[in-house]
């Protein structure tokens, strides 16, 4: 069983702490595993449903893997599967999150942590689930260590959230929209900032335009039927990112078969589907 470093926290760059797990592969304290990233979508956490178990068949196939909440995801150190800080939640942009992906390589890679002989801290694949896809996009091509990226359903872009946000006006008067929570019933707070720090980093932030120039293996996972982001995405990036190969999941969904609360011990056919593929694109 691959040993769990759990409930671990750093200190992000934005006053809120950065909670990880790290699953390490069996084997010798020498020897050292590729390392993988995982970042959640909105409104998601890294404890939620069965990322846990998608995290230990990586970790069984000889990967090391890091599952990471972003900082203003709303849950807390005390309350990690739940939205209890929705202040932090609607005080979130993707600065912040690219920030928070940024500390926690350096953490990972840092030579002084006691994993450090465990991490081959200059092989890194990052995986992004939902809106997490631009987070890890945008970051592969920033950062040389990344040497892979996988999206898993994600968005084609953040003008969602900025310049094509149909409703600025009220959103400027009103300083606040609100995002109800299907399965908690939360309505979940976006300040304006989000849109004036998407306004304000538009051209960065602008990963569509940017991974026409991406040079690294890129693996887009998406289902067919995905009732929140359409696997019209996932054509629209597949035909932007020349290194980039397309996985349709024939029948997924958003979350590949996953729930919330996941009490099975046995991952759903989609995700186990989902992990095949990425395994396949990582050992190739």
């Amino acid at each position: 069983m691959p040993t769990p470093y759990l409930h671990q926290h750093i200190d992000g760059k934005h006053g809120r702490p950065i909670s990880y797990d790290l699953r390490l592969p069996d084997g010798q304290e020498t020897e050292t595993a590729p390392l993988i990233i995982f970042c959640h979508g909105f409104k998601g956490f890294k404890d939620w449903g069965h990322w846990h178990l998608i995290g230990e068949r990586f970790a069984e196939a000889g990967f090391a893997f890091c599952a990471m909440n972003f900082s203003h995801n709303g849950t807390t150190l005390d309350a990690p599967q739940d939205f209890a800080d929705l202040e932090a939640f609607g005080q979130n942009n993707f600065m912040i999150e690219l920030d928070d992906l940024a500390s926690m390589i350096a953490h990972l890679t840092d030579p002084t942590q006691p994993f450090a002989n465990r991490l081959q801290a200059n092989n890194i694949c990052l995986i992004g689930h939902s809106r997490a896809g631009g987070i890890v996009l945008l970051t592969a091509l920033e950062d040389e260590r990344v040497k892979k990226v996988i999206t898993w359903a994600s968005i084609y872009s953040f003008d969602k959230f900025g310049r094509d946000y149909p409703a600025v006006a009220q959103w400027r008067e009103d300083g606040v929209i609100y995002s109800k929570n299907g399965r908690t019933q939360q309505q979940m707070p976006l300040y304006y900032q989000l849109y004036e720090s998407c306004v304000a980093n538009a051209e960065r932030l602008d990963y569509p335009q940017h991974i026409k120039a991406l040079d690294k293996p890129y693996l887009i996972v998406h289902g067919s039927k995905d009732p929140a982001v359409p696997f019209a995405a996932a054509e629209s990036l597949h035909a932007l990112a020349p290194n980039s190969q397309l996985v349709r999941i024939e029948d997924g969904d958003h979350v590949f078969g996953g729930r919330h609360p996941f009490t099975d011990v046995v991952l759903p056919e989609h995700s186990a589907e989902l992990v095949g593929a990425c395994l396949a694109f990582l050992q190739e």
